[in-house]
């Protein structure tokens, strides 16, 4: 799975976690930059994309996630695993 994929997928799931058509986000996308993005809303991202991507995540790999492009690449690194 390349980037534009993975990405267009993480959208997908930004757009329905916080029911926003509107939001586009990209590599350097943080918390600070949605509105309404507090804990729950992240606990739901993990969620939806363990879902949508077929994955599972360990506690100590979400920890070390600084934006959504650590996000983009860790998916990608299990997804290709």
């Amino acid at each position: 799975m390349n980037d534009t994929q993975v990405y267009s997928q993480l959208n997908e799931i930004f757009r329905e976690v916080f029911d926003d058509e509107g939001i586009t986000v990209d590599a350097a996308t943080t918390a600070h930059d949605v509105e309404g993005w507090d804990s729950a809303a992240h606990v739901s991202l993990i969620v939806a994309a363990e879902m949508k991507f077929g994955i599972r995540f360990r506690t100590a790999e979400l920890d070390s996630l600084h934006n959504v492009g650590d996000f983009a690449q860790l998916i990608q690194s299990k997804v290709g695993a």
